[in-house]
């Protein structure tokens, strides 16, 4: 039995964050139902990455709306409004990420939901909070990485601004709305009343930057210096972290004694005894144990180093990843399966229960293709 069978979801979120929270829902064994639009379904399903799509939604929606159900509804429609209340009558969970008005015009707050539903666990999620000169802004991932100055920790200083290539800020927030959902759901076990949870991508992208935050603060307002050498992997961290290239590849190297691995890979490092100067030396640093690191292969460095106790691997692109032994031992692929027979190579969840994996078969489904079983099950008098 999976921690969150018998809990019931209703997803009115759409694109990532909301619906990324419900996809862990979900593989924790909560049975979640979006509510979406007729006919063209949540706005994601039109989102594509590399013009990829099934069953005319993007691969993008599949792969965060998989093992979901789908219950088409037009929220500006009195009967549907009304079916979806019973919905939430009967619901544990409902979230959504609509910009703060939204709900308010639909009648659909946390104050609306507690007088249908008294112990609804409500979920929202904005880009900015819900008060301030920034409530009303569009809260997408890149935007709200710029806009927290996560951009300014990545790549050399003269790259300018580097975002991350994934939809770090959304992803996070994911993360975030379930913890809090979660702690609600314990919350309402101890006191039997409804509980807000709100999350926004703002406060999210600044949690993930505590390190970083927490040392601007504390340090008289500088700012931090990425340095100007190729390889950088941290704004804060002494030499040698970082990665270098090699003959064949790149190698990267953790945090570890700088004068042990001068000695190891044979550079002079002895003018660099005082390990203050690991940090404030580093771009030289870097540039030396660069030029020697290209002579030689990954496979050659790697051995070497391991045999003496530093920290290091190979970096590795998806075809070298996809190709390891511990992608099937770990089983971190899964296949899911759509109501037309299709299925498709995806993640699974990376949580394990008593030492079971949280596995899941069902694909994300069509727009409205749950509404018969949902109208049977929950709205047939």
């Amino acid at each position: 039995m999976k921690p969150l069978e018998g809990l019931l979801v209703l997803e009115f979120s759409q694109f990532l964050a909301g619906p990324s929270a419900g996809l862990k829902l979900a593989d924790l064994g909560a049975r979640v139902i979006k509510i979406e639009r007729p006919v063209k379904g949540e706005a994601c399903r039109q989102l594509s990455i590399k013009d990829l799509f099934v069953d005319d939604s993007s691969l993008l929606f599949h792969t965060i709306n998989r093992n979901k159900e789908s219950f088409a509804a037009d929220l500006k429609n009195p009967a549907d409004l009304e079916d979806v209340k019973k919905l939430i009558a009967k619901a544990d969970i409902m979230t959504h990420n609509f910009r703060p008005g939204v709900m308010e015009k639909i009648g659909l707050t946390f104050e609306d939901v507690l007088n249908v539903n008294p112990k609804i666990i409500y979920g929202s999620i904005t880009g900015y909070g819900n008060i301030g000169m920034w409530a009303k802004k569009p809260g997408q991932d890149l935007l709200v990485q710029s806009l927290s100055g996560l951009t300014w920790l990545s790549g050399k200083s003269s790259q300018g601004p580097v975002p991350f290539g994934l939809a770090v800020a959304d992803l996070m927030c994911g993360n975030h709305f379930v913890q809090g959902i979660l702690a609600a759901l314990l919350k309402r076990a101890k006191t039997g009343k409804g509980v807000s949870v709100e999350v926004s991508l703002l406060e999210s992208v600044l949690d993930v930057q505590f390190e970083a935050l927490t040392i601007f603060l504390n340090n008289g307002g500088k700012l931090a210096d990425r340095g100007n050498v190729k390889g950088s992997a941290h704004a804060f961290l002494s030499a040698p972290y970082g990665i270098y290239e090699t003959l064949d590849g790149y190698l990267a190297i953790a945090m570890g004694d700088l004068l042990l691995l001068g000695g190891i890979i044979d550079v002079d490092l002895r003018k660099y005894s005082d390990k203050k100067t690991w940090f404030t030396g580093r771009a030289a640093i870097r540039k030396i144990l660069r030029k020697k690191i290209t002579t030689q292969n990954s496979d050659h460095w790697i051995k070497l180093l391991r045999e003496n106790g530093m920290w290091c691997e190979k970096v590795l692109n998806y075809n070298d990843l996809n190709s390891k032994a511990f992608m099937d031992d770990l089983q971190l692929k899964q296949t899911v399966k759509n109501s037309a027979g299709k299925t498709m190579v995806t993640t699974r969840s990376p949580i394990k229960i008593d030492g079971d994996i949280l596995s899941a078969t069902k694909a994300a489904p069509k727009v409205g293709e749950d509404n018969a079983k949902i109208y049977e099950q929950f709205l047939r008098k």
